[in-house]
């Protein structure tokens, strides 16, 4: 948050306190006066439930406080306040006169692209956010995009909002799916029939035909598909800062040594030849077994030992979130009972569930790529749509609805295409400035430059809107909500765009003084703009 709207939140938070002080109301210890954004615009700018809050354990009502308070604040009216109202059963309401706009601009301008909207909120704490996760057999497919762009944008707001955050991608290279795909490419290699449940796609035949011939099928393969999975995820901006193997965990013994404090704290059984977690005894329907009776280990024991590592990496303070697709959901569960069955906090491990995407083009679902066979790359939705338009439709909607990705409206560039829509808006605030410098226009520094002159409704507009941008992506970050951000954007937008059609920045019949104005609320708007599409991992062009 910036500086001046932590300010101006302490300044009318200090005002109602003193207003109940004055009021006769003995505040409770520890007593923190709440202010929300009214859910109407014409309810005013801020509102306080600080008279419902009291009002009981004083003996008052609510309303009658609430009357006392408004009073009491319009004689003794804070910087910026232009008018206080009762409304509900007690709430107190405050509208702002345009001069906190204006202070906004101005402190926006000043922090720039790489500090307006900064916050403080994680303190430096550990979180590692795990994320995509494929096997490496083969390519990423859009599935994985969707867990892609939210795992990455997820991280970003969390960095922008004081967290140390550590990216994860999780390598499934042990089991029978990585034999599978070995066998696959050998088989393909010497002109052979692909085995029963192999894999096939031309992807397949193209790496099985760059693969030496001395090499070991499973591990080249493994590298050629950890290659292709970076690289694809790469064009997306994604950029991982470790990527842990499940075939590692066992060669390391991280696996053993698991085990054996499961066994220390009484929470793995034997059991008709299997080797069981008492997962019920921590929430889970049921007992899940680590150890089949064939000796083979189960998915949830490497994966009990990999977070097992993850928190001890994030320390005491940690968090872990995990980013899984939509099968996942009955895995959940598990997953936290292990935690606590090992001793640790289960509530330091969040899991989000991705839902599937539906691909259409033209109204028409598309399954199928010529590569893989069976399914849709990443790398064919960004081919197709841009890496940008790629991140922010994933990204337009909660990750627990099931949306529907249109590629022909992702790619074309018109106005109803949500990024190209917000992308133009910081294209034309840019465009604004080129266009000042050509005409001649002598910029003034923003704190030389007279703001009140700002007064139009379009004006007013963007500045109320941009204020709101460091509260916007603090939830975001708190609720993994990217997509608040998302349609902060594009309500954003739609008000840059009005004041583009309607607002005069430069030309005759504009006064000198209105020019330098209007030139530094469009600088705040870019600044806006950039912060809000950075936080998404998506560009911000200059011209379009």
């Amino acid at each position: 948050m910036s500086q001046f709207m932590a300010d101006i939140r302490t300044s009318l938070s200090d005002a109602l306190r003193a207003a109940l002080v004055a009021a006769g109301v003995d505040l409770p210890a520890g007593f923190s006066v709440g202010l929300e954004r009214p859910a109407r615009r014409e309810h005013g700018d801020w509102s306080s439930n600080a008279a419902l809050a009291v009002a009981k354990g004083a003996g008052r009502n609510p309303r009658e406080l609430a009357a006392e308070l408004a009073t009491w604040l319009e004689e003794n009216q804070p910087e910026h306040v232009a008018e206080v109202s009762v409304a509900g059963p007690g709430f107190v309401n405050f509208r702002l006169a345009p001069s906190w706009l204006h202070n906004m601009v101005a402190d926006a301008v000043a922090a720039g692209v790489s500090s307006y909207g900064r916050q403080d909120l994680g303190q430096g704490r550990t979180v590692i956010v795990e994320f995509v996760s494929a096997n490496p057999t083969g390519p990423v497919h859009a599935g994985h995009g969707r867990g892609a762009a939210y795992g990455d944008a997820v991280a970003r707001l969390l960095e922008w909002c004081g967290y140390d955050v550590q990216r994860e991608f999780y390598i499934n290279d042990r089991g029978t799916q990585m034999e599978l795909y070995g066998t696959s490419l050998a088989a393909v290699r010497a002109g052979q029939p692909v085995p029963e449940d192999g894999y096939n796609g031309q992807y397949i035949v193209d790496w099985a035909g760059d693969m030496p011939a001395d090499a070991d099928p499973r591990q080249w393969g493994r590298e050629r598909a950890l290659a292709d999975q970076r690289d694809v995820l790469g064009t997306m901006a994604v950029e991982f800062d470790t990527w842990s193997s499940e075939q590692a965990l066992v060669d390391s013994r991280a696996i053993d040594d698991a085990l054996g404090a499961l066994d220390a704290a009484g929470a793995s059984y034997e059991s008709e030849g299997a080797l069981w977690l008492r997962s019920s005894d921590h929430g889970d329907d049921k007992d899940r077994v680590l150890i089949k009776s064939d000796g083979e280990y189960t998915y949830l024991l490497p994966d009990i030992a990999y977070h097992r590592d993850k928190l001890d990496r994030a320390g005491s303070e940690g968090l872990l979130i995990n980013v899984w697709g939509a099968d996942h959901h009955g895995y959940v569960a598990r997953m936290k009972a292990a935690m606590a069955a090992l001793g640790c906090d289960p509530t330091a491990l969040e899991v989000v569930v991705t839902q599937l995407v539906r691909l259409e083009r033209d109204g028409e679902e598309v399954r199928l790529s010529k590569r893989t066979g069976d399914l849709i790359e990443l790398r064919d939705v960004i081919d197709e749509v841009g890496a940008d338009a790629t991140r922010f439709t994933y990204l337009l909607q909660s990750m627990d609805t099931a949306p529907t990705f249109d590629l022909a409206k992702a790619a074309a560039q018109v106005m109803e295409n949500p990024v190209f829509y917000v992308q133009m808006a910081h294209a034309r605030v840019c465009s604004i400035a080129v266009r000042a410098q050509a005409d001649g226009v002598v910029r003034q520094s923003a704190h030389q430059v007279d703001l009140s002159v700002l007064v139009h409704e379009r004006e007013l507009e963007i500045m109320r809107q941009l204020s709101t941008l460091g509260e916007v992506i603090a939830s975001a970050a708190n609720e993994r909500a990217p997509h608040r951000v998302t349609t902060w954007l594009r309500d954003f937008a739609a008000a840059v765009h009005s004041f583009y059609h309607d607002c005069y920045v430069v030309g005759s019949g504009i006064p000198p003084e209105l020019t330098q104005a209007r030139l530094v609320l469009i600088d705040a708007a870019r600044v806006g703009l950039a912060v809000g599409l950075g936080t998404l991992g998506v560009s911000a062009p200059e011209s379009m």
